[in-house]
C-alpha cells in the first residue's frame, strides 16, 4: 500500500508540474528581466533564444523527474534547442546565472509542495550546470582547432605571397587588432613549443602575433599598432613604442637554438609576404656570417642572400646603394670603388685619384650620408662591394664606377699583383 501511495503521489506531482510549466516559464522570463541586466539589454531575437533555453530547461526537468535515469542526456539536450550563435553571444558565466534563476524559480514553487521534487530540482541544477560547462568546453575546443587551422592557412598565405582579398577578414577573425606596421621573424622550432607563452610575451610588448610551424622553422608574424596617443607608464611619463627588433629580442627565448632572422618592416600585415621572403632568405644563409647576432636583421645579410641567388637582395643592394651613388652628381661612386679596391686605404685611394686624403674622407662621409652605410667598417665594406659588383653587372656601360688609371700606373699595378713578372711587354 505504501509503494502504491508513493507512486500515486509522484504521478500527482508530475501532473502538477506539467500543469504549471507554462507559469514557471513566464515567471522565469520575468525574473531574468528583473535580475540580469545583460538579458534586458540583448536584442529581441537573442533574448527570445535565451528564453527558449530557459523553457527547455523546465520541460527537461519535468522529463528528468519522470525518469531519473535519463538525466544525463536530458541535461545535455537542453542546449540543443539554442541557436549556434547563442554560444557566441552569452558567456559561460551568464549561462550559469541563467541556470541559477531557472533553478530558483522552480525550487520556490516545488519546495512546499513536494520534498521529492525539491530534491530532484537540486540534482537537476547540478547536472545542467555541468552540462553547460561541457557544452562551452567543447565549443572552445572546436573553436581553438578552427583558429589553429585558420592561423596556419593565413601564415602559409603570407609566406607564399599567394593570397586573395579575403586575407584581411581572415586575419581579423583571429583577433588581430593592429592596423599598423608588421614584420616576420623566422627561427628554428624548439623541441617544446610554448605557444601560450609566445602570445603572453607579445601582449606584454603590445603586439599582435600569428604563429606558424613549418617543419624545423618557426615563423612569427608580428604586428604593431599605430597609436594616436603614446602609452604612459605608471608615473604618467610617456612610454616609447617598442621597435620590431626589441620585440623579436623579447620573443627570442621561445625559439630553438641557431639562426633567428627578422624581416624588414612593412606598412601593413597584408604586405607581410615581402618581409617573409627576406626573412626566409636570410634564415637560409645566416650561418655564413660568423658574427651574426640573434636575432639578425635580414637586411644585414644582403651579401649572403645575393650570393645565394636571392633576387630581392640583389635588387635591394642595387636600388639602395649603387643607384643613389650612380645618380649622384659628384664622384662618390668612383671614390667608393677605388677605396674598396685599395683595401680601404685612404692614402692609396688618394694617390690613385690624385686628391688629398682629407678629400677622400669627406667623400666617404658623403657616401654614408647618401646611402646610410659606412664604408670604413669591415662588414659594411663587404655589403658595399657586393652592391657595386651587382650594379656593374646590371649596368655595365653607363655610370662606370672605376676611373681608368694612367697606363704606366695600370701596368705597374699589374706587375705588383704578379710577383714573377719583372718586364713589361712593349
Amino acid at each position: 500500500m505504501t509503494a502504491v501511495a508513493t507512486q500515486r503521489t509522484k504521478e500527482q506531482t508530475l501532473a502538477w508540474l506539467k500543469a504549471i510549466s507554462g507559469e514557471l516559464s513566464s515567471t522565469t522570463i520575468k525574473r531574468l528581466e528583473e535580475t540580469l541586466p545583460w538579458f534586458s539589454e540583448m536584442p529581441p531575437g537573442r533574448r527570445s533564444a535565451v528564453g527558449l533555453v530557459a523553457q527547455s530547461g523546465i520541460s527537461h526537468f519535468i522529463a528528468a523527474f519522470e525518469d531519473p535515469n535519463q538525466t544525463p542526456w536530458v541535461a545535455a539536450d537542453v542546449f540543443s534547442t539554442a541557436p549556434r550563435e547563442l554560444l557566441r553571444s552569452i558567456s559561460l558565466q551568464q549561462t550559469l546565472q541563467l541556470i541559477r534563476v531557472v533553478g530558483e524559480v522552480v525550487e520556490e514553487r516545488v519546495s512546499e509542495h513536494d520534498a521529492e521534487a525539491h530534491a530532484a530540482i537540486l540534482r537537476y541544477s547540478r547536472d545542467i550546470a555541468f552540462a553547460a560547462a561541457d557544452v562551452y568546453a567543447r565549443a572552445a575546443e572546436a573553436r581553438g582547432l578552427w583558429d589553429a587551422r585558420l592561423e596556419a592557412l593565413v601564415v602559409d598565405s603570407i609566406l607564399t605571397g599567394e593570397h586573395d582579398d579575403e586575407l584581411p577578414s581572415r586575419i581579423a577573425a583571429l583577433g588581430w587588432s593592429s592596423h599598423g606596421e608588421a614584420a616576420v621573424l623566422v627561427g628554428t622550432t624548439p623541441k617544446q613549443l610554448e605557444v601560450d607563452q609566445l602570445r603572453r610575451t607579445a601582449r606584454h610588448c603590445r603586439a599582435d602575433l600569428l604563429v606558424g610551424v613549418q617543419g624545423n622553422r618557426l615563423v612569427l608574424v608580428i604586428g604593431r599598432a599605430r597609436h594616436h596617443h603614446a602609452h604612459r607608464n605608471a608615473d604618467g611619463t610617456e612610454r616609447e613604442e617598442m621597435s620590431f627588433l626589441d620585440i623579436a629580442t623579447e620573443l627570442e627565448p621561445a625559439f630553438g637554438q641557431g639562426r633567428l632572422v627578422l624581416g624588414p618592416t612593412v606598412p601593413a600585415v597584408v604586405e607581410a609576404s615581402r618581409s617573409a621572403r627576406a626573412a626566409l632568405a636570410g634564415f637560409a644563409v645566416a650561418g655564413a656570417w660568423r658574427r651574426s647576432s640573434r636575432p639578425t636583421l635580414a637586411e644585414d645579410l644582403l651579401p649572403e642572400r645575393a650570393l645565394a641567388g636571392d633576387p630581392l637582395a640583389r635588387q635591394t643592394l642595387v636600388a639602395r646603394i649603387y643607384r643613389p651613388l650612380a645618380d649622384h652628381p659628384s664622384d662618390l661612386l668612383s671614390t667608393l670603388a677605388c677605396y674598396l679596391d685599395n683595401g680601404r686605404s685612404l692614402e692609396a685611394t688618394a694617390r690613385e685619384l690624385f686628391v688629398h686624403p682629407n678629400t677622400v674622407r669627406y667623400r666617404l662621409k658623403r657616401v654614408s650620408e647618401v646611402i646610410g652605410w659606412d664604408a670604413t667598417g669591415a662588414r659594411e665594406a663587404i655589403i658595399l662591394q657586393c652592391a657595386l659588383i651587382l650594379g656593374q653587372i646590371a649596368d655595365p656601360v653607363s655610370n662606370d664606377a672605376r676611373r681608368p688609371l694612367p697606363r704606366h700606373a695600370d701596368r705597374r699595378a699589374q706587375a705588383q699583383r704578379r710577383p714573377g713578372r719583372t718586364q713589361f711587354n712593349k
